[in-house]
């Protein structure tokens, strides 16, 4: 693990694995610690770069509000760090939206494209609005955070699937209020950035092949939006799995798929 500062933005970062060269970009309000139990299957393929968004985890405080512009050429900045002139990107979720935005102002650095459980924003329709949930009263707001990653998770679902039950209460921490106030500080700016994002009618530039993955059942990221987007990039193929926002963890051919498309 190490720090670069990056045009005054100081972010932790870490490279594991050999392979083709892959840049991983996270999901809202997720850390690197988070993201491991995707990440490290990633390094069996993949010489797999991955870092903590700016206010996030590890890297320094956000100094201010920002953009999906700023986050893509964070990530940009990284690489050229990294000495990476061209790589393989792939985006979970929020990540997703920094990836899109990336690839199409970056559009020659990218050689493949995976975007999962991501939106568009625009016309192309956005992501459920995360920063509302704070409006609702805690028990409340778990339960609708649940049926947000899976429309399925109802309590009924959840207490007769123990397997959904534990993918579930681990993402719950992130709805707590007793955070530093660093952490609640980015996550703050990072919702704000997420609320703006609307990469829609640019689509069109991105020029490398690329996956749009998405969870049948996710709440967050319905599938419409993935839909949208497969229409608007030029070289794009759409793959559904069974699962919801997180379903990589959920469906087991999703991440034999990803790689694939990666790896060719």
């Amino acid at each position: 693990m190490a720090t670069a500062d990056l045009d005054g933005v100081a972010l932790h970062y870490e490279v594991r694995g050999t392979g083709p060269r892959l840049l991983f970009l996270n999901g809202s309000g997720g850390t690197l610690a988070e993201a491991a139990p995707l990440i490290i299957p990633l390094t069996s393929h993949f010489e797999v770069a991955a870092f903590d968004q700016r206010g996030m985890g590890r890297s320094a405080p956000a100094a201010g509000p920002y953009g999906m512009a700023d986050l893509g050429a964070d990530a940009a900045a990284l690489a050229d760090h990294l000495g990476w002139p061209t790589f393989r990107l792939l985006g979970f979720s929020f990540g997703g939206m920094v990836a899109q935005e990336l690839a199409v102002t970056r559009p020659g650095r990218v050689e493949r494209l995976a975007l999962l459980c991501t939106s568009s924003g625009g016309r192309g329709g956005s992501s459920f609005p995360l920063h509302t949930l704070g409006q609702l009263l805690p028990g409340e707001r778990e339960t609708r955070y649940a049926r947000l990653l899976d429309t399925r998770f109802t309590a009924e679902w959840l207490a007769g699937h123990p397997g959904d039950r534990a993918l579930v209460a681990p993402m719950r921490g992130r709805l707590t209020s007793d955070k530093p106030d660093r952490i609640r500080r980015g996550e703050d700016f990072q919702l704000r950035a997420r609320a703006d994002h609307d990469v829609y009618d640019r689509l069109a530039a991105v020029t490398c092949p690329t996956l749009v993955a998405a969870g049948r059942y996710d709440g967050i990221a319905p599938v419409a939006n993935s839909e949208a987007i497969a229409r608007a990039v030029p070289d794009a193929e759409l793959r559904l799995f069974d699962g919801g926002h997180l379903f990589p963890f959920q469906d087991p051919t999703a991440l034999p798929a990803i790689v694939d498309f990666l790896s060719r």
